[in-house]
């Protein structure tokens, strides 16, 4: 719950301010979300296919470069797909030709391990796109690996949900449980109490290449 009532909904809120903004230009908005349950499953190379993907969904034609790539991966045995450093690669083409904004939500959710090769591999196509902006949503405790990533390339927003709007959702989804019967008054009013409570600060950071990060808007 208290996942989801931070970084999903911040995500949420910055991924929707950029489609619209990016409706009628020929601009790509990616995002994936990190579920700390599907950790095993979310690898560093399927969190940037994800992204790969939805970037090219946007091109009015695919560079020969990437169907090269993916036709050549068909053809090795099993028919694997894209290793991660093909995927970067590939990234990096995309966000070349294409003005596009990653969204990495739930940064904090992810292992250390792959933390670092997601951080690393988001800073390579940095490098070779001056167009693309990122935002990554995480919880303060990933403030000094992002840092220490993109030094000088960072600014960071803390955000910080109601107390008031934290309880009306709570409510909202309270009176939606398909089994009411397991609730009684008193489970209830804990819920209401301590989840408020105990909310952590969030943080977005955007990343930018080139350009001083005070004009991102």
């Amino acid at each position: 719950m208290e996942s989801v009532l931070t970084s999903h909904d911040s995500s949420s809120l910055v991924v929707d301010r950029l489609s619209d903004r990016a409706k009628g230009q020929n601009t790509a908005v990616t995002c994936f979300y990190i579920d700390f349950a599907a950790r095993k499953e979310q690898s560093v190379a399927s969190i940037l296919g994800s992204l790969l993907r939805q970037a090219v969904g946007r091109m009015e034609k695919v560079p020969k470069e990437i169907s090269g790539a993916f036709q050549e991966q068909k053809s090795v045995i099993g028919g694997r797909g894209p290793r991660l450093p093909d995927i970067v690669k590939m990234l990096q083409t995309v966000t070349s030709s294409l003005p596009t904004f990653i969204c990495i939500d739930a940064l904090d959710e992810c292992s250390t391990a792959n933390r670092v090769k997601l951080l690393n591999s988001l800073k390579k196509i940095l490098e070779k796109s001056s167009r693309t902006r990122i935002f990554i949503i995480g919880r303060p405790q990933v403030r000094a690996e992002i840092e220490r990533c993109f030094a000088g390339r960072v600014i960071s927003v803390s955000v910080s949900p109601r107390k008031d709007d934290i309880i009306e959702y709570l409510r909202l989804r309270l009176d939606e449980d398909e089994t009411p019967d397991a609730m009684d008054r008193s489970l209830e009013a804990d819920i209401l109490e301590q989840i408020p409570e105990n909310m952590s600060e969030m943080y977005v950071w955007a990343m930018t290449l080139g350009i001083p990060p005070h004009t991102i808007r």
